[in-house]
């Protein structure tokens, strides 16, 4: 997926910021000289003037400079460049800010439809000249980083926790949420029993009365032991032949999509449709959450799970720009993971035109699950209250 971010790519643009910090630094301290030189008669070099404007931490060596930077979030960095004309310029430097990038994106734990990069960024190999002149990789990485979006989530105004008092005043029926996908059956974990048997972080608020022929009524959740909100778990056939196919090591036929085959030109085209039952869900849920097995050891296609994403949101199925949830889920913490941002591009979830999360999520611990269930929450109230 990720061709120019491979270790000997990262390397190679390690080596290349190094060579710019240091024509930095060259630069920097040509121009301490020549302003000392022209603001005072010659005199002995190494003057107590250029000493004074060089900090301890400017003639540090390059190597631990950059050392340093790594360690620092995207705010302190923008905070160290307005110490100095040497930081501003080193801190800005598209270079730094792609090594930045590279490096740290495997370990984003949540990406989403207003923050995620785009693939030409990590998929192509690094190139100086057009890089730089193509992106604004400090502003991609702010953008990007889940820490950045916490601190402007948190600076916005709080005009939804008074929105929010004001609708408790109201009664409200609980959001409704379909939730399917491959990791709910393929994982060794199941996510579901989990969601079930663990009150300490989700608590089972019980079986609502609305049902739908041939579901049931799903589950209701209560979310921080306040607002509660019900799933509809949808599994692709029954409990018996998902046994039966896992002791097999076999593929479950997926019942709850039928194909439909058009021919667009000289090409035959394949997509999917939902059942009659699946149907009624899709008509009267508030939002998706799709769960991806995100093992990166297993096999998956990504192409016909994108087709089975498309046929639950069809926005002929109910209101449109619902949003969609999706659970990047491994069984275990131990467990070799594909990044959330790979994961988003592997589902060409870019190519939708609703809100969309993508959130890592372990079945075994729930680690990540409330974290996107509380999106999730958020944009089906900020769509109800549009």
């Amino acid at each position: 997926m990720a061709a120019g971010s491979g270790p000997a790519e990262r390397g190679g643009l390690e080596a290349a910021v190094r060579g710019r910090l240091r024509g930095l630094r060259e630069r920097w301290a040509r121009g301490l000289r020549e302003r000392a030189e022209a603001a005072s008669p010659p005199g002995p070099p190494g003057g107590e003037g250029e000493a004074e404007e060089a900090s301890a931490l400017q003639v540090l060596p390059i190597d631990v400079q950059l050392n340093i930077m790594s360690f620092l979030s995207p705010q302190d960095l923008c905070h160290l460049g307005s110490t100095s004309c040497y930081w501003r310029a080193a801190v800005q430097d598209p270079l730094l800010w792609r090594y930045f990038l590279l490096r740290d994106l495997p370990f984003w734990t949540s990406v989403d439809w207003k923050s995620l990069p785009d693939v030409e960024i990590f998929n192509k190999a690094f190139s100086e000249v057009s890089d730089n002149a193509l992106y604004d990789y400090m502003a991609i990485y702010k953008k990007s980083c889940p820490q950045s979006r916490r601190s402007w989530k948190s600076s916005r105004p709080r005009y939804g926790a008074v929105t929010s008092f004001l609708q408790s005043l109201v009664t409200q029926a609980e959001p409704r949420f379909a939730m399917f996908g491959p990791g709910l059956e393929e994982l060794d974990n199941s996510l579901v029993r989990k969601m079930m048997t663990c009150p300490e972080i989700l608590l089972v608020a019980g079986l609502p009365q609305r049902r739908i022929h041939g579901i049931g009524s799903g589950v209701s959740f209560q979310f921080n032991n306040n607002q509660k909100f019900n799933i509809l778990t949808l599994y692709s056939t029954t409990s018996v032949e998902r046994k039966r196919a896992r002791e097999e090591q076999a593929a479950v036929v997926n019942k709850m999509f039928y194909q439909e085959n058009s021919v667009a030109g000289n090409q035959q085209a394949v997509h999917y449709n939902v059942i009659a039952q699946v149907k009624k869900v899709c008509e009267v849920v508030d939002g998706f959450i799709y769960v991806a097995n995100a093992e990166a050891h297993k096999k998956h296609d990504r192409q016909e799970e994108m087709a089975h994403i498309l046929a639950m949101i069809d926005p002929t199925l109910g209101p449109p720009n619902r949003p969609l949830l999706v659970l990047s889920c491994v069984s275990q913490e131990d467990v070799k993971r594909i990044p959330c941002v790979y994961m988003a591009h592997q589902l060409q979830l870019n190519l939708l035109n609703q809100p969309w999360m993508v959130q890592d999520t372990v079945a075994a611990t729930l680690t990540g699950l409330l974290s996107g269930i509380e999106w999730l929450l958020e944009e089906a109230d900020c769509k109800n209250t549009q």
